[in-house]
């Protein structure tokens, strides 16, 4: 099997050496901070004293690090060393921060790939995981089998930055939609509602609404905004939301930055529209404002 490094063994970083070695890779691993690469060792790993060891020690090197000014603060001293060999980043950066550690690799003369892991560590290596690549296709063939051990590998394209940029408008979608379970539970809160007894309602409920998304995106693609059928902007008021908010006690910040983004178009003279036209207000932000 291919010899893998992974520089970084926090939580994401482990679970993708195990992986690895769970698969019968030779693996080494290196952190920063002593004692996290522990329990890979126990599993098998052999751990490098310094970053420059475990470059060597691979042709592919996986890096699991904080931040974008991380992966530079690793790999900017082992540059010469990463010469010839492939480099798979796996931490979270943004589009335009994949496209500069491409341009610094190439520079480098190393093969780059960039990945947005859309999992949590404990589910790396199931079918529930998916992990979204960027970046050089010959790194992406090269070592699809390894980067399949860790779950569904997804290639966009030559862009290093398109997977950062699906990995974050996902997570944008899924922060905001808990956001919205977290002020419906607070609203019923201050009413003594315990957030058991609401998410018990609110799950099934926004398991029957999922669908909808679709039908959006379909909307969304046509802009056929005033289409027959379709909520009107008008019907989508958030006025009594935001005053029930108000009435009990509680930060209107959320959905009043809803409430902006339709009363924007309605604004605009486009009342009568569908409510998916407010993403014409994220759009085109300094139009709307």
């Amino acid at each position: 099997m291919t010899a893998v490094t992974f520089l970084g063994a926090g939580e994401m970083g482990a679970a993708l050496a195990g992986a690895a070695l769970a698969a019968g890779y030779r693996t080494t691993v290196w952190n920063r901070s002593p004692g996290r690469t522990d329990a890979l060792v126990a599993g098998g790993a052999t751990a490098a004293g310094t970053a420059a060891d475990a470059v060597a020690a691979a042709d592919v090197v996986v890096v699991c690090l904080l931040d974008h000014a991380s992966v530079h603060e690793v790999l900017d001293p082992v540059a010469s060393a990463l010469t010839g060999r492939h480099v798979v980043n796996l931490t979270t950066t943004t589009p335009d921060g994949a496209r500069e550690l491409a341009w610094w690799a190439s520079g480098a003369g190393v093969g780059y790939l960039d990945g947005g892991v859309m999992a949590t560590p404990q589910m790396i290596g199931s079918a529930a995981s998916t992990v979204f690549y960027s970046g050089s296709g010959e790194v992406f063939d090269r070592h699809r089998d390894l980067l399949e051990r860790w779950g569904s590998a997804e290639y966009f394209g030559a862009d290093a930055g398109i997977a950062s940029l699906q990995d974050l408008a996902l997570l944008a979608a899924m922060y905001t939609m808990f956001a919205g379970f977290f002020h419906g539970a607070a609203m019923v809160g201050a009413a003594g509602v315990s957030a058991t007894e609401f998410a018990a309602r609110a799950v099934p409920w926004l398991q029957a609404l999922a669908p909808s998304v679709a039908e959006y995106a379909d909307i969304i693609d046509r802009k056929d905004y005033s289409a027959a059928g379709q909520q009107s902007l008008v019907f989508s008021d958030l006025t009594d939301i935001v005053d029930a908010t108000r009435d009990q006690g509680i930060s209107t910040e959320l959905v009043g930055a809803v409430q902006k983004l339709i009363r924007r178009q309605i604004d605009a003279g486009h009342g009568g529209d569908g409510f998916a036209r407010v993403i014409e207000s994220i759009r085109h932000p300094e139009a709307a404002a």
